[in-house]
């Protein structure tokens, strides 16, 4: 469907008998996708051009969300007459659906399995945030994250790959290990919230976790947050990943939603978030949402929010990432040098073994260079330390002002 184009304007008709007025695709986009969540929003009346389809479906897709565009045109009577881009649409439909029953089905089977073996857990995320959902298949995720006691580890690993089957994994970091099923389904299975060194401090409340855990009724091992925990750790995840280049739609669509369930909001949890240092971030993180979702005017940080993540798509983008890692490591050339010589705080959680031994930080630094020179990940590297000597000093300032905005 060709270049992504959000911020160009059509003329969409709003409102039988009025005058049609400029929206831009992102608006329209939200709109569409609100008429998903909310029983009780009317959608207004749109004429819609072949042009404007194209560019709803890119960035829909951009950001994971072709599925509820998809709905959205089907239950409201307004799908393209183009046929090429209908069957796109209803594949991205049937994929959300399919990988949705998938991930559920693992998960039960994972609940099931550590129920049996006594080993407490706590799902976290999308595993969670589908059900507030008005349909499950509405929240999509790539993978399962769950939670267990790091004592827990190697009973939890035994479980998945001698009762489930689970191919042994080696991809293992400083608080998880990933697995891969048959199916395709990602688990990603921590044993702590910590990253401290890579993240800062959004981690420090999530020390006590499990102190604001409790078991689900009808379960002995299997727990859940409480709203004021779950949201704080939804807030520090959007806030790692919004700095390295942005976290997409999905995440404010998650906020709109836990809030308008729960009655949570970044006020109730004030003291965490000031202790982290982003308290600030999810005040406006809760306006941007209540614009997209919730017919709230715009201001102009909000705008700037808007165009840093729609540009960026659901993982982020790489001028993203550069331009605020460079402003926050101090200019280009801490920023160049810190890309090439990792501290050993940060490549500790890359090579978990190098943990308590710096003395190899030299070796384990050669072994990265390796991997990124032969592992195919050279030409991007490249790239990015080119794009980072391309950032002028307005570009910086300009970066500058946006995080200090955010209290970031």
């Amino acid at each position: 469907m060709g270049k992504l184009t959000y911020n160009t304007y059509r003329r969409i008709q709003v409102g039988k008998g009025e005058k049609p007025v400029p929206h831009t695709t992102a608006d329209v986009l939200f709109m569409l996708l609100r008429s998903q969540i909310e029983p009780n929003y009317t959608l207004p009346d749109m004429a819609i051009n072949q042009e404007m389809y194209a560019s709803l479906y890119a960035l829909s897709k951009h950001h994971d969300m072709a599925h509820l565009l998809a709905a959205a045109l089907e239950e409201n009577g307004i799908m393209p007459e183009h046929q090429g881009l209908v069957a796109k649409l209803r594949k991205q439909y049937l994929l959300a659906l399919s990988r949705t029953e998938r991930i559920i089905y693992e998960l039960d089977r994972i609940a099931c399995t550590f129920e049996a073996s006594e080993i407490p857990f706590l799902p976290l995320k999308g595993s969670v945030l589908r059900e507030y959902y008005p349909r499950t298949w509405m929240r999509t995720s790539c993978d399962i994250d769950i939670l267990i006691h790091p004592n827990d580890l190697e009973a939890a690993q035994s479980a998945l790959e001698s009762k489930l089957g689970y191919p042994p994994s080696s991809n293992r970091t400083s608080h998880d290990i990933s697995y891969y099923t048959e199916s395709g389904v990602h688990l990603e299975l921590h044993f702590t919230l910590i990253e401290s060194e890579v993240v800062g401090k959004e981690d420090k409340p999530l020390e006590h976790v499990w102190a604001h855990a409790t078991l689900k009724e009808g379960k002995q091992f299997t727990y859940e947050l409480d709203s004021q925990m779950f949201y704080y750790y939804h807030i520090a995840h959007m806030v790692k990943h919004f700095v390295l280049g942005g976290c997409g739609i999905r995440p404010f669509l998650d906020m709109y939603i836990y809030q308008t369930k729960t009655g949570i909001c970044a006020q109730e949890i004030a003291p965490w978030l000031e202790e982290s240092g982003v308290l600030t971030f999810a005040r406006e993180a809760e306006k941007l949402a209540g614009v997209w979702f919730g017919g709230e005017p715009h201001t102009s940080l909000t705008r700037r929010m808007e165009d840093y993540l729609l540009k960026a798509g659901v993982y982020g983008s790489m001028e993203n990432r550069v331009a605020i890692q460079q402003t926050q490591k101090g200019g280009k050339w801490a920023y160049f040098w810190y890309r090439v010589w990792l501290p050993y705080s940060v490549l500790k959680h890359h090579y978990p073994s190098l943990d308590g031994r710096p003395w190899l930080l030299f070796f384990y630094q050669v072994r990265r260079w390796w991997k990124l020179l032969f592992g195919g990940k050279a030409k991007r590297y490249v790239k990015e330390l080119k794009r980072n000597q391309e950032f002028d000093d307005a570009k910086k300032a300009e970066t500058a002002q946006f995080l200090q905005e955010l209290g970031l």
